[in-house]
């Protein structure tokens, strides 16, 4: 008489499990944004939408950069059912990485707010509208990069210096991500067009989900070929 082999399924191995522990993580994680994130929040929620106001969105835009990078540690962690800790795991990262993320996003985000003011004045400073390509060019490379630079940073121990490098390397060096992550700014540029930045920030670990997802090659290929 044989007998059939059978398997067991451990206890927060079904699907109802991981999809139990993905919501709780991205609902912890969303918490630990809006905590961090709460100048940002208030400000970009008071501020009328006027070209005087950018340097003071620039400014709270600031905080953006480490809560991101916390965010990405925090939904990359293991999500086992029965060891939750997102909101350990975002402090984790971001006691670890704020330091080095600011380094680089403060540059990104003065590059920025230079692209925005110029784009704003074009007419009033004499300026031919054909230079609003090259400078939309520049500010699109400069969130490109600040994204892969977070990205790398969350996930990787690199000099800040050669994170840069690589971030700008990565831009032309993996195409699909770098399409993604621009897939992923649209989409969030067209919903604080149609809504609110509030909206946007209340929905940030979703997005912030979805750039973990794109990026995924980025980081593959950084432990693959950059890592001993």
């Amino acid at each position: 008489m044989s007998t059939m082999p059978t398997t067991r399924r451990t206890f927060g191995e079904g699907p109802l499990s991981r999809a139990t522990a993905l919501v709780y993580t991205l609902l912890v994680v969303e918490g630990m944004l809006v905590v961090t994130t709460g100048p940002t929040l208030v400000v970009l929620t008071l501020l009328e939408r006027d070209a005087s106001n950018v340097p003071l969105v620039t400014l709270a835009a600031v905080p953006l950069g480490p809560a991101v990078a916390a965010a990405l540690t925090a939904l990359r962690a293991p999500r086992d059912i029965t060891d939750l800790r997102p909101a350990a795991e975002f402090w984790r990262g971001y006691r670890r990485d704020a330091r080095q993320v600011l380094a680089l996003w403060v540059p990104a985000l003065l590059v920025l707010t230079v692209v925005a003011v110029n784009l704003a004045h074009l007419d009033a400073g004499g300026v031919p509208r054909a230079w609003a390509v090259p400078l939309w060019v520049i500010g699109v490379v400069a969130a490109l990069w600040a994204v892969d630079a977070t990205t790398i940073v969350s996930q990787f121990a690199f000099r800040s210096r050669d994170v840069a490098r690589l971030s700008l390397w990565f831009l032309l060096a993996a195409p699909g991500v770098t399409l993604g992550v621009l897939g992923v700014l649209m989409t969030a540029a067209v919903v604080v067009t149609l809504s609110s930045e509030a909206v946007l920030l209340l929905g940030g670990s979703l997005f912030t989900g979805m750039l973990l997802l794109v990026t995924r090659p980025l980081a593959a290929r950084v432990e693959r070929d950059f890592v001993a």
